[in-house]
């Protein structure tokens, strides 16, 4: 299992950007597909981002396209979502999660492809 821990949650207003981060620990890093996800209040937690081992492969949710970048640095065994252009609807608890699978382009990722969680972090985008 890898252990991970988001951070880089807050309140920002629309259009405003933040840059969440998640550090994993407790095995090698080497080879798991990390991705985040969010649950607003009430709804289900929904994919947003994935990203393979080498980085040379991105997935994103068509409601974030354009607008977020996942990315990672292996050496320090940490992902990032910047995300810019936020708006209201963005307001969820972000959370990481991590994959020892390698998925095909194209794949349609959802919560039963990952098998490690963290804790999350509040994500906040007023009006």
């Amino acid at each position: 299992q890898v252990q991970l821990v988001e951070s880089g949650g807050g309140l920002v207003q629309a259009g405003g950007s933040l840059r969440l981060s998640c550090v994993a620990s407790g095995r090698t890093f080497s080879g798991y597909t990390m991705g985040w996800f969010r649950q607003a209040p009430g709804k289900e937690r929904e994919f947003v981002a994935a990203i393979t081992w080498s980085g040379g492969r991105t997935s994103y949710a068509d409601s974030v396209k354009g607008r977020f970048t996942i990315s990672r640095d292996n050496a320090k065994n940490t992902i990032y979502l910047q995300m810019n252009n936020l708006k209201p609807e963005d307001t969820a608890v972000s959370y990481c999660a991590a994959s020892p699978f390698v998925y095909s382009g194209g794949h349609d990722y959802t919560r039963r492809d990952f098998t490690s969680w963290g804790q999350g972090t509040q994500v906040t985008v007023s009006s």
